[in-house]
């Protein structure tokens, strides 16, 4: 090839590099053009999305207290009732709707800038390797750069609000900011800054005694909260000795699954089932005229925990902002006993979280294995006394970041203190020693925050923790902790825990759906999303689940096929849990009436008893006996 043919081929192999450049440049112009655009329309109705649901509260809505206010006035209206149920499920399902489209929308915009970003890299690019022509006038290319910046500083702008107003949208229940009262009447909680202590950063089973808590420093509300001191106990080494499995009917030493069921050691009862095995259950009574009340006792502190039995004592739990408290009362006359105070925790917060009306500082239930009795407040201070109100050990989990108050209630199995410390910050499920609060083992869980509560299991001659959560229903190893199965199912704020009976675990929660888990496969059996509880746990027994809903429908399911039985209209809240007694179903209202009715498919009301004071909690039993604790006093229902 001779030198003029050479130098022929370079230009031409220069013109074709121009030409594809001119494609790049035209190409990554085009695609600027619209991602640009795309940028601007997302961005312009996230801000109109932002500003309408600014307009909207999430928690109130005016229409709907308008509905609830004519209802006081035809309480009967039942046409009015079914108005309210459905302007309130549409009003709800449009608010996350439309949080759904924000996070979608955010999504969409961050995706549309990069590609935008992209796409001027590329042609500014192109661009460079072009040769420009000979002759530009000045002020021509003054104009162009000047238009440039202008259009690149309005979009981003733009960009900038459309970010703005979608984060501040996200998750804004998160930090739902009560603007009632405390829990306790006549006080207010003033904590204009919340300070959490994260639980110990340890890997998923991790088994350890005596660790220290790992406690991280942030910003909250605009205030730096100082670091709190570590522990200094030092934390034991951890040990690879295989531990003596022990037999699955002996959850701690010496107590047997016998001995729990003639007690009434937790959140509705042995296992946290809702199954009762005591006897002479009464079925009348009237708090106003005394009738069928052996006594009644003042509750010094507000709580919305349950009590719990062992033996001839009862326990129950209270706090408003200047203590946390433990009160056991004599089964037999209705004495108090002792008091014990939940105070000089180390690492304890200094200030208390905030909650709303219905959940206080005291809503988790408190658990017992006879020895000791164990309570966990809002702060997330767990501490342990023995049966005489002597202290055991306490310490801090740090609060647990809930815009509600912290509601999951305790139990004990094997020697350990199970506690469900689900957060914003993270969920966890956490095993303590009952003798000395050392954590065992801590298992981080893939879930969201829940209210609701650990519930026990035999599966296959073995004990499983099982926890409700958004998304997962899931099963936990009590030696371990380690996550046995889970299965995707649940939404939204979870507060209901779930039933067990016959191998097979109902979850439910409102706003998502009703669902019949068969553990060993983890398949579904049946769904139902007509009836679904808010705050009241289902119950499983004897083939018949039992659900309750908080606007006051009692309903009763086939629980192997979803079949439904029977339906009843209360008109009135439900949070408590249904029990099970004598095969007699108990339901307490939050306005104080207890209605019992036979458990079987075909809806039988025995009898309606007024409690003569509001009560949302649910009884404990013993054998001739219901302990109900009201809204200002703890009452024993017998002879």
């Amino acid at each position: 090839m001779n030198g003029r043919t050479l130098k022929g081929f370079n230009k031409r192999l220069e013109k074709q590099n121009k030409m594809t450049n001119t494609d790049k440049l035209k190409l990554s112009q085009n695609v600027a053009v619209i991602a640009g655009i795309f940028c601007i329309t997302v961005s312009m109705l996230l801000l109109l999305n932002f500003w309408q649901v600014s307009k909207n509260d999430p928690i109130e809505s005016k229409a709907l207290v308008a509905l609830v206010e004519r209802l006081k006035d035809d309480k009967n209206n039942e046409e009015l009732k079914t108005e309210i149920r459905n302007f309130d499920l549409l009003a709800r399902k449009a608010y996350f709707n439309s949080q759904w489209q924000i996070k979608t929308g955010t999504y969409l915009l961050l995706f549309g800038a990069i590609v935008l970003a992209f796409a001027l890299r590329v042609y500014y690019s192109a661009k460079s390797k072009i040769e420009q022509p000979d002759t530009v006038l000045e002020n021509e290319i003054a104009s162009r750069i000047l238009a440039q910046k202008g259009i690149i500083i309005v979009g981003s702008v733009i960009l900038i609000f459309a970010l703005g107003a979608s984060f501040a949208t996200i998750n804004s229940l998160d930090y739902y900011d009560v603007k009632t009262e405390a829990a306790v009447p006549g006080t207010t909680l003033e904590n204009d800054g919340i300070e959490v202590i994260e639980v110990g950063k340890v890997p998923q089973q991790v088994q350890a005694n005596g660790a220290k808590q790992d406690v991280a420093e942030f910003i909250v509300e605009g205030e730096k909260v100082p670091e709190v001191l570590q522990k200094e106990n030092a934390p034991e080494p951890v040990t690879n000795e295989k531990k003596e499995e022990k037999p699955a009917t002996k959850p701690s030493a010496g107590v047997t699954l016998a001995d729990l069921q003639k007690n009434h050691n937790s959140f509705r009862g042995p296992l946290g089932q809702g199954i009762i095995y005591h006897k002479n259950i009464p079925t009348k009574w009237d708090g106003v005229s005394g009738s069928n009340i052996a006594w009644k006792a003042p509750v010094p502190k507000q709580g919305f925990n349950s009590p719990i039995v062992w033996g001839d004592k009862i326990f129950i739990a209270g706090a408003d902002k200047i203590s946390s408290e433990v009160y056991c009362y004599n089964a037999v006359d209705g004495k108090l006993l002792w008091t014990g105070t939940a105070d000089n925790i180390e690492g304890s917060p200094t200030t208390l979280p905030k909650v709303t009306e219905d959940t206080g500082l005291s809503a988790p239930t408190l658990t017992s294995d006879g020895k000791r009795v164990f309570a966990i407040f809002a702060d997330g201070n767990v501490i342990a006394f023995d049966m005489d109100g002597k202290r055991v050990w306490a310490k801090s989990l740090g609060i647990p970041d809930n815009h509600y108050g912290h509601s999951s209630s305790l139990i004990t199995w094997a020697n350990k203190l199970l506690i469900q410390f689900d957060t914003n910050r993270g969920d966890k499920l956490i095993a303590l020693d009952v003798a000395t609060g050392n954590t065992i083992w801590e298992t981080v869980r893939k879930a969201k925050i829940s209210w609701a509560s650990p519930v026990l299991a035999e599966v296959d001659g073995k004990y499983q923790i099982i926890l409700t959560a958004d998304p997962i229903v899931a099963g936990y190893d009590v030696e371990t902790g380690k996550e046995l199965w889970a299965v995707d199912c649940m939404m939204g704020e979870v507060g209901p825990s779930v039933a067990f009976s016959d191998g097979i675990v109902f979850a439910g929660n409102e706003y998502a759906k009703l669902v019949a888990i068969d553990v060993k496969t983890q398949n579904i059996l049946w769904e139902n999303d007509e009836y679904l509880p808010e705050a009241s746990s289902p119950l499983a027994y004897k083939g018949l689940l039992i659900i309750a809903t908080s606007y006051g429908v009692l309903v009763c399911y086939d629980a192997k096929t979803g079949e439904q039985y029977w339906e009843n209209d209360v008109g009135t809240t439900l949070y408590s849990s249904p029990t099970v007694a004598e095969d007699k179903l108990f339901m307490m209202d939050n306005d104080g009436i207890m209605r019992v009715y036979a458990f079987s498919k075909e809806l039988k009301l025995i009898s309606e008893n007024d409690l003569g004071e509001t009560a949302g909690t649910t009884p404990a039993f013993s054998d001739g006996h219901i302990f109900i604790r009201g809204e200002k006093n703890l009452y024993c229902i017998g002879k």
